[in-house]
């Protein structure tokens, strides 16, 4: 199971470090025992973000590419002999990707997982970073 410091955490969330140790001292965000930096499991922190994700405010429309890319946790793989379906938390925003369960495999896709979806078109690729 993947783990993240603070401000990995922080990070995705799009809150702060302060925030982060916040939620950990009030028992928002529970952390992983042990020795060595504050750690927090990754399973924990995709429900925290599929939490605290809110709408966009709206506002005047931004230039975009023809290939957008979404970093983000994955929250639920749900996977049959042949197929997956992956749901991704990218900050406010919930993206679906459908694969062969083989590829969700190969990439080691479980809740708490570290993603990007690169989005063309309507075809969503899931990518794991080094």
């Amino acid at each position: 199971m993947p783990h993240y410091r603070i401000s990995q955490a922080a990070g995705l969330l799009g809150v702060s470090d302060d925030t982060v140790r916040r939620w950990i001292e009030s028992s928002r965000l529970k952390v992983v025992d042990g020795p060595g930096p504050t750690r927090i499991d990754g399973a924990e922190l995709a429900r925290l973000a599929q939490q605290v994700a809110t709408e966009p405010t709206g506002g005047d429309p931004v230039a975009t590419s023809a290939r957008n890319r979404f970093t983000g946790l994955v929250t639920r793989v749900v996977k049959d002999e042949v197929m997956a379906q992956v749901d991704l938390q990218c900050g406010p925003f919930r993206v679906v990707s459908l694969m062969s369960a083989e590829a969700a495999d190969d990439l080691g896709l479980e809740p708490g997982v570290l993603a990007v979806a690169a989005v063309k078109a309507t075809t969503v690729v899931v990518e794991v970073p080094q």
